[in-house]
């Protein structure tokens, strides 16, 4: 009787079978691979494939179906933070500086700003020198050198950092000068460093190097703060720079 129930079973899904699948029943216990085996059977029944497909069941079939039914794949974003860079101080020179309306720069009393003047005869000592020294990092910009801007004679140095909202300048006193020797980027002394841009002879930008778009300038009006701007500010952003012996400004006064 058993024997006779299997074959009609048999015959009833071997009508409905594609060429080169035959489905057996058993009433032995099913392991895990028979029933996979199973289930591949049945997608394949439901499949519009007319080609034989075999039956048989490989171990990287059942890899494939875990990959496609089991494992959720992500997408991973591997984040660097920037590595933190090291200026070191190479040499340090004195300069004068003048905008680009010939105009000096001089330190107006007890208010700590620096001024962009037309001096008239006569009032030669009241311009200012800078001590610019020259710094070297681990990725050297071939158009510009990195600096600092301290004023001859005197712990002043020009800084930029955010006073509010926008980067401002500033001009601070540094008591220990060689705290500025090395300086890495991650550090508040950053705010110390500038970039050289050259565009001319003796002629020069000077950028923040923590906020690269923002330029040192001077205003369009005689005696105003030099401050930093944007590009597209109308002020003037060129300088030109010239290097003097120490003997030279022996006659400066500040």
């Amino acid at each position: 009787m058993e024997s006779r129930m299997t074959s009609n079973k048999s015959e009833t899904w071997s009508s409905k079978m594609p060429e080169g699948l035959d489905l057996e029943i058993s009433q032995h216990p099913l392991k895990m691979k028979s029933v996979v085996n199973l289930i591949i059977a049945l997608e394949r029944l439901g499949s519009s494939s007319t080609e034989p497909l075999s039956t048989e069941f490989r171990d990287e079939n059942l890899i494939n179906m875990m990959l496609e039914n089991i494992v959720e794949e992500r997408t991973v974003f591997e984040c660097h933070s920037a590595p933190s860079l090291n200026y070191t101080r190479l040499e340090e020179h004195p300069f004068s500086v003048t905008d680009s309306e010939k105009r000096n720069l001089v330190v107006v009393p007890n208010s700590m700003e620096l001024h962009a003047v037309m001096l008239q005869g006569g009032a030669e000592c009241r311009k200012v020198y800078l001590d610019m020294s020259t710094y070297v990092n681990l990725e050297p910009n071939t158009d510009s050198e990195t600096v600092t801007l301290g004023i001859r004679g005197t712990n002043f140095y020009l800084s930029c950092y955010k006073d509010g909202d926008k980067p401002t300048l500033h001009l601070e006193t540094v008591e220990d000068k060689d705290s500025l020797s090395n300086i890495t980027s991650d550090s508040n002394l950053v705010r110390f460093l500038f970039h050289k841009h050259i565009t001319g002879r003796n002629v020069s930008t000077l950028v923040s190097v923590p906020f690269s778009s923002w330029y040192i300038s001077t205003a369009p009006e005689n005696n105003r703060p030099v401050a930093m701007c944007l590009s597209s500010a109308q002020r003037h952003k060129t300088f030109t720079i010239h290097g003097y012996g120490a003997t030279s400004m022996s006659h400066c006064c500040l």
